[in-house]
């Protein structure tokens, strides 16, 4: 998949020659933005008139193609819903793009432009509504396409957006939400070419290769402990759900310091599972829809992207991310229900479940961390299916020690379009947790097991400010959205991204 280039240009509607000009329009509203007014005049009223007989609504995601016939120097117009304008938010935008380019992508076009509405910009700012254009049009575009092969018809690869305003003192806000769309949108992309892999391409071996990629970006540093690192350190956790696999485990540190951090600033520490390969172990998953499980490495996949999205925006912040990575496999030498293992942190855990895997690995991960005394302490994971029970495919569950911190995370999901709720974490929920034999044990039951896998990994952080994100309702999409593609989703990543920006930009 070619990468979108995304411009912002001064300019008026009714005089861009583009292939595709997508006219933006908020469901119930009578007239016509000014911009729009604009090329309808050259068209007679066409779209008035097409708005009057409901042909076209303004339903968010709605889209509409119409053929100017020579009549306006645009070759087509494509009226993109935004929903109601009483409801009009931030992600409208990058859902009405997400849509749009998909249109686009039908016509056989590679270009497009995009006029933005000066009326709609008194509540949203400029700058917010140009950046999630931006991460739509390229979010919608995905295609993965590494295996099919050349035969059949070759898909076509939208290469440009132009976004175009009519006031010149507007242009640098857009040029810099263009900056951040395009850096966090690639990094989506990242996350799901990488989640879209077959297991038997991206082993843990491969997952080095990726973060070495990564650490060629300006300012960030990597480091791989290898299975004797591990063994050296006690990483028992890690090293267990490692055992039944031929792939050995693989534990990595990037860091980064932005030109403009303070030195000696505590850092921000991201920790992602990354279970390349999740099977259950020896207590085997289900065969029916297994293969999502090489998506078990999506939480490792997102700190990784999240990293490199950092330097390319030159974020002047401390950031480190850390991917515990291994596959879970059934072999001879696998890990048994009942088998005790030693955490780096020193506490045992019961095995009673080999499938409950996740919360083992970031046992090790956040002991570690914890090493790095952060400031901000994160974990992204695919932990639970008590998750998807829970909240289904449109929320994050949240868990947290901080409320502060919690708020800023929850600020964050909304703006990026991945909004989170907030689970509680008490407790009395650990009673589930006891074990007879060793400090704790790896499940807790049916009973909130959302809450009970958090509230484990609760245990490894020591008192730094930590927040919990479980991943497993939104990483896979069963059907095609606006700017969601059916499989890997990537959401997370613009969430956490935005974290960042948060808190080092105004």
């Amino acid at each position: 998949m070619k990468k979108i280039q995304v411009h912002a240009q001064v300019g008026r509607a009714e005089n861009e020659a583009a292939e595709v000009l997508v006219l933006l329009h908020c469901e119930g509203t009578a007239g016509l933005t000014q911009e729009t007014a604009a090329i309808d005049a050259q068209l007679g009223g066409q779209l008035a008139a097409l708005i009057q007989r409901g042909e076209f609504e303004g339903k968010l995601g709605e889209g509409l193609l119409v053929h100017t016939q020579g009549k306006a120097r645009a070759k087509r117009l494509l009226l993109a819903g935004l929903g109601k304008e009483k409801d009009l938010r931030v992600d409208a935008f990058r859902q009405a793009l997400g849509s749009a380019v998909k249109r686009v992508r039908q016509a056989k076009v590679t270009s497009f432009s995009v006029v933005l509405p000066a009326a709609m910009l008194e509540e949203i700012p400029v700058q917010d509504v140009a950046q999630a254009l931006a991460e739509g049009a390229i979010l919608g575009s995905y295609q993965f396409t590494a295996y099919r092969t050349a035969n059949g018809s070759k898909p076509i690869d939208v290469e440009r957006l132009t976004i175009y305003t009519s006031q010149a003192s507007l242009l640098p806000q857009m040029t810099e939400g263009i900056r951040r769309g395009v850096a966090t949108a690639e990094a989506t992309v990242l996350v799901r070419d990488l989640c879209n892999h077959p297991a038997n391409v991206m082993t843990p071996t491969r997952i080095v290769r990726e973060a070495k990629a990564v650490a060629k970006e300006s300012g960030v540093r990597l480091k791989v402990l290898e299975q004797k690192d591990m063994e050296q350190l006690g990483m028992g956790a890690l090293l267990g759900v490692a055992r039944g696999s031929h792939e050995p485990p693989k534990f990595i540190i990037l860091e980064y310091k932005g030109a403009k951090a303070k030195k000696g600033d505590p850092p921000v520490v991201l920790v992602g599972k990354t279970i390349t390969f999740d099977t259950g172990g020896i207590s085997l998953k289900p065969a029916e829809n297994m293969e999502h499980m090489k998506a078990d490495m999506t939480g490792g996949a997102e700190v990784l992207a999240t990293m490199r999205a950092a330097a390319r925006l030159k974020l002047p912040l401390h950031l480190v991310s850390i991917l515990p990575v291994a596959e879970n496999m059934p072999g001879g030498r696998a890990m048994r229900p009942g088998d005790i293992v030693t955490t780096l942190s020193g506490k045992t855990v019961e095995v009673q479940n080999t499938d409950a895997e996740g919360r083992l690995i970031l046992s090790d991960a956040l002991a570690y961390a914890t090493r790095y005394k952060p400031a901000v302490l994160i974990d992204i994971a695919t932990l639970t299916g008590a998750c998807v029970v829970a909240l289904g495919q449109f929320a994050i569950g949240m868990f947290g020690n901080n409320d502060q911190l919690k708020e800023q995370v929850r600020n964050a999901g909304q703006r990026a379009g991945e909004r989170v709720w907030e689970m509680p974490l008490w407790e009395e929920y650990f009673e589930q947790l006891r074990s007879d034999v060793a400090d704790m044990r790896n499940i807790g039951g049916r009973g909130g097991g959302m809450i009970t896998a958090a509230l484990f990994l609760s245990k490894f952080v020591g008192d730094c400010p930590w927040i919990h994100l479980d991943i497993a309702s939104t990483d896979w999409s069963e059907r095609e959205r606006a700017y969601l593609p059916k499989g890997p989703t990537g959401i997370g990543t613009r969430l956490l991204i935005q974290f960042l920006l948060d808190r080092t930009l105004p």
